[in-house]
């Protein structure tokens, strides 16, 4: 927050950070793995109620934010999730509702937009492939066009709540374009293989389609808009994954220095030791320039800046590559007790090491900053 936050938006942080303290303390993560779920849905329906699934969406479509500024909201939502790591299938259903809502002519899905922001159904963005890398438009599933609609044959893998979902936006080609297509779960020939993933709570699935036949209204957006689509679809689940992890770093650093406060070795507190004060400055270097990449790409983004693109690259790549080297060093600071189940640093550790590599990896948003930077160059 800052000093020109409005008093809505002040009341609408404050609910937020108060719902996640009391409904998903770190203990509820761990009993929900215990129990092998990945979120209560009931859980999930008073998170939207608070207007969190709303954000992307305007008004006269049913959502809105306090502030005027959805993606500001959203991205602030996002931050305090780190907190706590939260589990909830925030991220799928924004860009979901963020293609349905953002496409020329919404109507067609206006039922569906209203079941996703009250929370009744949960949504996920079938994009990725087995054995590629992050490629959204460059789709191996295929949609045919039959007279029922379409068929949809191939198979996503790495679909975020794809057991939990009850409709796909599912990424495919269809002849020489790329189409976005809602899939119903249950729909005859789609067969969804939960996958394992280092988050206790985060689940996956590998999403089989055989033959699904859909209508024409599936269809979302013409075939002119979709890349346009699926690039801000894809902008927008990169930075909601930076805003939470820059959550996740400024909690385990806070509690790291405390740490170091409060143990002592040879009658002095750890953190009075010229060694760690060099690596803590370090890691709070590190910690703002995470925030600061991070609150550059959200701000570039929320007006359509024509750089947004590359300033949510840059942010993706250098918090991919410095989060887990800031978890790993305050894992180092706690000693024995940081390896252990018991302590919550692996929590973090973990949802910092499964967005590393979800929606590109640091290594392909540097290439795409590199060719940006060429084009831009050969354009002078």
């Amino acid at each position: 927050m800052t000093a020109v936050d409005s008093p809505e938006k002040i009341l609408f942080t404050s609910t937020t950070q108060a719902f996640l303290q009391k409904e998903s303390p770190l203990r509820r993560v761990r009993e929900l793995h215990a129990a092998g779920e990945s979120f209560d849905p009931s859980w999930w329906r008073r998170a939207a109620d608070l207007g969190w699934t709303g954000l992307l969406v305007p008004e006269d479509l049913g959502g809105g934010s306090v502030s005027g500024d959805g993606l500001g909201d959203l991205a602030s939502v996002a931050e305090q999730l780190g907190t706590t790591v939260a589990p909830g299938p925030l991220y799928p259903v924004s860009v979901v509702l963020a293609a349905l809502a953002g496409c020329a002519d919404p109507h067609p899905h206006t039922a569906m937009i209203d079941a996703l922001i009250a929370g009744e159904t949960v949504a996920s963005w079938a994009v990725c492939e087995p054995g590629r890398g992050w490629e959204p438009t460059d789709p191996s599933v295929t949609a045919t066009a039959i007279d029922a609609g379409y068929r949809i044959d191939g198979t996503k893998d790495r679909v975020e709540a794809g057991a939990q979902s009850g409709v796909l936006l599912v990424v495919a080609r269809c002849g020489s374009e790329v189409r976005q297509f809602l899939v119903p779960t249950d729909a005859a020939g789609v067969r969804i293989e939960p996958q394992r993933s280092v988050d206790l709570v985060k689940q996956f699935a590998r999403v089989e389609f055989d033959g699904v036949i859909v209508a024409p209204s599936a269809a979302v957006g013409s075939a002119a808009e979709t890349a346009a689509l699926i690039d801000r679809q894809a902008r927008i689940a990169q930075i909601l994954q930076c805003c939470e992890v820059v959550g996740i770093l400024q909690t385990v650093f806070d509690f790291t220095v405390q740490w170091a406060l409060d143990r002592h070795s040879f009658g002095r507190p750890l953190a009075s030791y010229q060694a760690l004060k060099h690596r803590f400055a370090d890691m709070k270097m590190w910690l703002e320039a995470c925030r600061a990449t991070t609150a550059a790409a959200v701000a570039e983004l929320a007006v359509d800046s024509p750089t947004a693109g590359v300033a949510v690259s840059v942010a993706k790549s250098y918090v991919g590559e410095m989060a887990g080297a800031i978890v790993q060093d305050c894992v180092q600071m706690h000693g024995g007790i940081g390896v252990t189940w018991e302590h919550d640093l692996h929590l973090y550790l973990r949802r910092v090491t499964l967005y590393r590599s979800i929606f590109g990896t640091p290594e392909d948003h540097n290439l795409f900053v590199y060719e940006a930077e060429k084009a831009g160059r050969s354009a002078i």
